[in-house]
């Protein structure tokens, strides 16, 4: 067998939207402790045994923030990069969540700020290169254009 750099895949990543006066936001938190201490990030997680990647990636959002989402979709597009810790090429299904009526944020012990940005801040706040292009791919297919109903999931 020929050498090979594994996959993995097994956690998932969410940006949350909204509009507020007709402009929208992207909701980022601020990370506390090992990894990514400080940075903004979109809301994520891994996989608990038996979840579906839509399932998991709603259980994170509402621990992480207590937000329940009006719309949820699959975002169409992986994120994708290498570990050079782990040796393994990473790839994580990013979903669409649309919160259309106010909502109180609770932020759970991973987290120690939050923040609704427009594009522009967002982009400015988001570490990885790889983080700015989905938001980018989100927000084109999400905020510019009406996403397709085949990329809708139904919200238990």
């Amino acid at each position: 067998m020929k050498p090979q750099i594994p996959l993995r895949s097994r956690a998932m990543s969410c940006y949350v939207l909204r509009r507020i006066e007709g402009r929208p936001e992207v909701l980022l938190l601020r990370r506390v402790g090992d990894p990514l201490d400080g940075e903004w990030c979109q809301v994520a997680g891994r996989l608990e045994e038996g979840e579906k990647a839509w399932e998991g990636v709603l259980r994170e959002l509402k621990e992480e923030t207590a937000l329940v989402p009006d719309r949820f979709y699959s975002g169409d597009i992986c994120e994708q990069f290498y570990n050079a810790f782990a040796d393994v090429i990473t790839l994580i299904p990013v979903f669409v969540a649309w919160i259309d009526k106010p909502q109180d944020i609770v932020l759970n012990e991973e987290h120690s700020d939050f923040g609704w940005f427009e594009l522009e801040e967002a982009l400015t706040r988001l570490p990885f290169h790889s983080q700015r292009q989905t938001l980018q791919t989100v927000w084109q297919g999400f905020v510019h254009d009406e996403p397709t109903k085949h990329l809708a999931i139904p919200l238990p």
